[in-house]
């Protein structure tokens, strides 16, 4: 009898202790000629059964697709806790999730919202349209969700950013953004084409994807996502605008992702 309860115990333990898997994989890029590593969090209910909203989360300057998962183990949970599948590729150390206009070899906007996603959708059980879709992103990656949100809108339904580079036209020295576009002096025009805020001309306010922001009072980005925020409110795009004091560091995504997970629970298709 002792034996027996100790194997309900066990199994007990067993079935409630199960947690989101992470996993490393390797995707090719045929526009850049190479494979590209990403972090895969499936849910703890993850089965070949049911198909899977995705979000595609996006890291930050100097970073790597290790980033998210190291730095903010609450993903887990929160995958967990929404049954979302979490993408995190790989953006090269500073693409900006750009197709560089001045250099071929960058070319992360075709990556992430063609290639991966069609890599992803062929070897995961996903819902494999625009509703079950969103992207997000720290700083260099919150411009990449907003950017391939807002030039992709039929591959997203939601899109975030937290401390997001949206206007980065105040910073033409830094993050070799200069390496993508070309300096500012030189290609003014690039620049004026490719930053968030320039491009918000491409939403409606019918078909726009759910769009969340999030930025600290004390980050270096704030004035340029107030502006954002400003301008869509002046366009009638709606909008989650999320402000509180704090800086450019992971105390603050730590705390935004949670707030961002809970906003694409209620946006992303998890009927199937």
């Amino acid at each position: 009898m002792k034996n027996y309860f100790l194997t309900l115990l066990a199994v007990f333990t067993l079935t409630y202790t199960k947690a989101a898997s992470i996993d490393t994989i390797l995707t090719h890029s045929e526009s850049m000629n190479k494979n590209i590593k990403a972090v895969i969090i499936s849910p703890a209910s993850y089965s070949k059964h049911k198909h899977f909203p995705v979000l595609y989360l996006l890291h930050g300057y100097s970073n790597n697709y290790k980033s998210w998962a190291d730095n903010c183990p609450e993903l887990q949970t929160l995958a967990d806790q929404y049954n979302i599948l979490i993408v995190c590729p790989d953006g090269n150390f500073s693409s900006w999730y750009f197709d560089s206009p001045i250099d071929k070899s960058i070319r992360y906007e075709t990556y992430v919202a063609d290639e991966l996603i069609n890599w992803i959708d062929s070897h995961y059980k996903t819902i494999a349209d625009r509703s079950g879709r969103a992207i997000s992103g720290l700083s260099m990656g919150g411009h990449g969700a907003f950017y391939l949100a807002l030039k992709h809108q039929d591959k997203f339904i939601a899109a975030g950013s937290m401390s997001g580079g949206l206007d980065f036209r105040p910073f033409p020295a830094n993050w070799d953004i200069a390496k993508r576009l070309g300096s500012y002096s030189d290609q003014p025009e690039l620049w004026e084409r490719n930053t968030v805020i320039n491009i918000i001309h491409l939403l409606s306010p019918i078909t726009a994807p759910a769009l969340i922001i999030d930025c600290g009072s004390g980050d270096f980005f704030y004035k340029g996502n107030v502006a954002v925020h400003e301008k869509l409110l002046y366009m009638n795009i709606p909008h989650e605008f999320v402000s509180r004091p704090g800086k450019h560091d992971w105390v603050y995504w730590r705390n935004a992702i949670k707030y961002q997970m809970l906003f694409f629970s209620t946006k992303l298709n998890t009927a199937n």
